[in-house]
């Protein structure tokens, strides 16, 4: 096997993807087809729907996949569809490896009594719908409400309550959705509030994302000087293993505990709280969360957790966004573990999910290989264990024997099946397009947000 082409299909267009396809050009040079392909008709996953639209540096990472496109032996197939147009014996009978790079693509839920009130929402609906995702786009958010609670401490619950925060101003900056953007300017929304389980140092939002939250034009940051105070626990352990990130960001939030409310808007960040209810009115919107008052102890394995008190209080909200991680969801013909969930494997191959047997030519990167961890760049890594016993695969001959070995071959199937496949040439030409509209009225990208028009303008 070690001289012959060897075909790559990538199930998923966002950074694990890419970052795999990168890996293999590097590793196998010419020798190395790979076809991507996405249920999207536009590429890059998350960086392009789910990084938060005032993030655009974080968003110039695209041009490193632009380079991993422009390789003459890397095709994209976006509007193409895993269980709709292509199964997995499909790609089986094409491809000599096959990579699913699908992500984590619904949230976690709280099992909590009136998780499903009206105003009620996934972070994830939210980010995606004010992200222009084609499919969120007839999501509706009653942003004419007051009160918002966000249920997590999150990069992700950050960014919500940050897109909730900003101004006019601030968000004409950004590449938000258009209809997200109207919406936004217009909205009611004067109290925010983000509610974690823990204590201010075990909280998972990162040093640079908390102070930006600091220097909102429009919007206080507020804590409660008791919950930013340390518990004896914390207190020690950071004596006995002093961690600066963590001393930094206490002294952050205890600077807002000094705030006093001066703008129109206010953020409160609280802790040691977790929802038990969310609680509606009469007509089934949601009036109220029931919030249980926790402290923290040392766990078995040393580690500091949160544990409920008797003491509850209710707090008035009329939307509720819960931000506490994100779940993969399984894929016909493929193995799955509902508990985590991933797709099981080891090291990136698919296992059995029953005995540990490895599925050969079949393998995972990104967040359903390890679960919804890490930022953009651990996708790089995680990627490179991946390829890495991919290479070692193709050098056993430990791969599967496709029955169509010409590289064309699937094209007639993705034409029968999807005529109207968006390549990444087309790709460009949207992005162009979508540049130049933004040029026009000052602002990064005016996205297109429905797949008919994409398909129009592409005169498709």
């Amino acid at each position: 096997m070690k001289e012959n082409k060897i075909k790559v299909a990538i199930m998923g267009s966002g950074p694990a993807g890419f970052y795999a396809a990168e890996h293999l050009q590097k590793k196998l040079g010419e020798r190395v087809h790979i076809d991507m392909f996405d249920k999207l008709p536009t590429p890059h996953g998350l960086v392009r729907s789910g990084v938060a639209p005032d993030h655009q540096k974080i968003k110039s990472v695209t041009r490193i996949y632009d380079k991993i496109a422009s390789n003459p032996n890397f095709r994209f197939f976006g509007l193409v569809e895993f269980g709709k147009h292509l199964t997995i014996d499909d790609l089986k009978n094409y491809y000599h490896q096959i990579v699913f790079a699908t992500g984590a693509q619904t949230d976690r839920r709280m099992n909590i009594p009136g998780e499903d009130l009206k105003g009620s929402h996934t972070a994830t609906e939210f980010v995606a719908w004010y992200n222009g995702h084609p499919e969120y786009t007839a999501h509706e958010f009653d942003l004419s409400k007051e009160k918002v609670a966000i249920v997590g401490m999150g990069n992700v619950a950050v960014d919500v309550a940050r897109i909730l925060c900003r101004t006019k101003k601030e968000l004409g900056e950004t590449d938000i959705a258009d209809y997200a953007f109207d919406k936004l300017i217009n909205s009611n929304v004067k109290e925010v509030y983000m509610l974690g389980r823990r204590g201010p140092a075990q909280a998972a939002f990162t040093n640079p994302e908390l102070r930006e939250l600091t220097k909102l034009e429009d919007a206080n940051l507020i804590t409660h000087k008791k919950e930013v105070e340390l518990d004896d626990l914390t207190s020690s352990k950071l004596e006995e293993k002093p961690d600066r990130t963590a001393e930094i960001k206490i002294v952050i939030l205890k600077e807002a505990s000094e705030n006093t409310p001066s703008k129109s808007k206010n953020l409160t960040i609280r802790f040691l709280v977790s929802p038990v209810e969310i609680i509606g009115d009469d007509d089934g919107n949601v009036s109220k969360i029931k919030l249980v008052k926790n402290e923290l102890y040392k766990s078995d394995n040393g580690s500091i957790r949160p544990r409920a008190t008797g003491s509850f209080e209710d707090l008035d909200v009329d939307i509720v966004f819960r931000s506490i991680g994100y779940h993969g969801i399984p894929l016909p013909g493929l193995p799955f573990r509902e508990d985590w969930g991933i797709i099981p494997n080891i090291e990136g191959r698919v296992t059995d999910g029953k005995d540990g047997v490895t599925v050969k030519g079949i393998y995972v990167t990104g967040w359903i290989k390890r679960g919804p961890t890490g930022v953009i760049g651990t996708n790089k890594t995680d990627s490179g264990e991946t390829v890495k016993c991919m290479v070692q695969d193709i050098e056993n001959n430990e791969i599967l024997i496709p029955a169509k070995t010409e590289r064309n071959d699937i094209l007639n199937l993705i034409n029968e099946r999807q005529p109207k496949y968006v390549s990444y040439e087309d790709w460009l030409k949207i992005d162009e397009i979508e540049k130049k509209k933004g040029e026009d009225v000052g602002r990064p990208r005016l996205k297109f947000t429905n797949i008919d028009e994409i398909l129009e303008a592409l005169k498709k």
